[in-house]
């Protein structure tokens, strides 16, 4: 009998093995999307430089990002029902190297509005790429145990954030000639060297698509053979959960979270940037976003993990929120080390904020948990709001002010918060799909 047990135990290491290794290789992507997307911030003020752009044109650079989620989301998860998370891995990523090198090949177009077409065709790998890992790193392992893998997940997503902005920072925002010059007096001269600088990003970002795409290649027998339930039916009843309220509360609330968290983050840099605050160059500003911003929510992650464990969700959340509120406030009234500290600290209490609004959600949406995390990964393209808004009331009356829009924002996620703790859990059937993850 303990023999059995024995040879039992030894042979089912060998496939605990398999499934780590294959659930290392997905998180690697989830880090790889996070880097991507995190140079976003230094992009926006690079090529705000080289065009001469307001605040307004230059977050539209934001903007296709949200649009490729909003059109895309649906599609892409149509398409993984009839080809499986892997090859749609291995397009996302082929789509996503194409992107970075159109991106280099539009900035010798003159112009601003080649580069928006470019960061679209990326936007869109990044895309098909999200809701193609979320599903796959939930089957890979126990099915009691998914929560914990997408949350171990998003903790890399968060790393390749950090690790971006500072690769951005450097590479884009430390050539001589954004140092030197301000955006307003840039010449053609000045603006080659910029983009000579954006290129050089993108270049090394494709190159590092490419290794990934190779290793996925390699790697697609075996993630085939340690997830074979990867090609999954789309969910049926998506527009049912347009009929709860709580699934549209929740939405809401997820729109206006992203939008706030990327509105901030974009602008952070010029923010940090200006005399009245910390007067830092633009590349110790992208550091400070990094670390303390970006940073922030990677650390607020690990913390907020924990207290998860002893405070109910409601309750941390309506803190966070509140807390952030408070913060933007401060960023209002304020200036110097204050304010600019006050924006930075926004970073640390964002973390929780989306997987504890989702999982509300769908606590209490009374409406399959599948139709309810279709509605909630729409609301995310709903949140491209925020930053046009942001961007219209910095150029109007200046960057402190544009703090008003997150403001507003966190403050209703604190109301959501308030009113489910007074609100019992809904019945709902057990999950049928995971939910992406920002």
């Amino acid at each position: 009998m303990e023999g059995a047990k024995r040879r039992q135990v030894s042979a089912a290491d060998p496939d605990k093995r398999r499934t780590l290794l294959a659930l290392a290789a997905v998180t690697s992507l989830f880090f790889a999307w996070g880097f991507i997307t995190s140079n976003n911030d230094p992009l926006i003020v690079a090529l705000r430089a080289a065009f001469r752009l307001d605040y307004t044109e230059a977050l539209l650079t934001q903007i296709v990002f949200f649009l490729a989620y909003g059109l895309l989301s649906l599609p892409a998860a149509w398409m993984i029902s009839r080809i499986g998370a892997v090859d749609m891995i291995l397009g996302s990523l082929g789509i996503m190297a194409a992107g970075c090198l159109l991106v280099v090949v539009s900035t010798n177009a003159d112009s601003f509005w080649p580069i928006l077409a470019a960061l679209f065709v990326l936007a869109g790998g990044f895309t098909a790429l999200q809701v193609a890992a979320n599903p796959l790193a939930a089957e890979l392992g126990a099915p009691e145990h998914s929560h914990l893998r997408l949350n171990f997940a998003q903790a890399f997503n968060s790393l390749g954030v950090v690790v971006g902005v500072h690769f951005g920072s450097l590479v884009m925002l430390g050539d001589p000639a954004l140092r030197a010059v301000p955006h307003h007096a840039m010449n053609l001269a000045h603006r080659a060297e910029v983009l000579t600088a954006v290129d050089r990003a993108f270049v090394i970002m494709a190159a590092g698509l490419v290794g990934l795409l190779l290793l996925f290649v390699a790697l697609r027998g075996f993630l085939d053979r340690v997830a074979p339930n990867h090609r999954t039916v789309a969910p049926a009843g998506t527009f049912e959960a347009l009929h709860s309220p709580w699934a549209l509360f929740g939405a809401a609330a997820i729109g206006l979270y992203v939008g706030a968290e990327v509105s901030i983050g974009s602008i952070m840099i010029n923010f940090l940037n200006h005399r009245s605050v910390l007067g830092l160059p633009f590349e110790a500003a992208g550091v400070y976003l990094a670390n303390f911003y970006w940073g922030g929510a990677l650390c607020g992650r690990l913390v907020g993990t924990i207290l998860l464990t002893k405070v109910r969700a409601a309750r941390l959340l309506a803190g966070c929120g509140s807390v952030n509120a408070l913060l933007c406030f401060t960023v209002l009234t304020s200036q110097g080390p204050v304010a600019g500290y006050a924006a930075l600290a926004i970073g640390f209490f964002n973390s929780i904020m989306f997987p504890t609004i989702f999982t509300i959600t769908l606590e209490r949406s009374g409406v399959s948990q599948s139709s309810t995390s279709g509605l909630l990964c729409l609301a995310i393209f709903g949140g491209a709001l925020l930053p046009i808004a942001v961007g219209m009331i910095a150029d109007r009356f200046g960057l402190g002010a544009s703090f008003a829009v997150p403001l507003a924002a966190y403050a209703f996620v604190a109301f959501f918060a308030v009113a489910a703790r007074t609100n019992r859990v809904a019945a709902i059937e057990p999950p049928t799909a995971a939910s992406p993850i920002s």
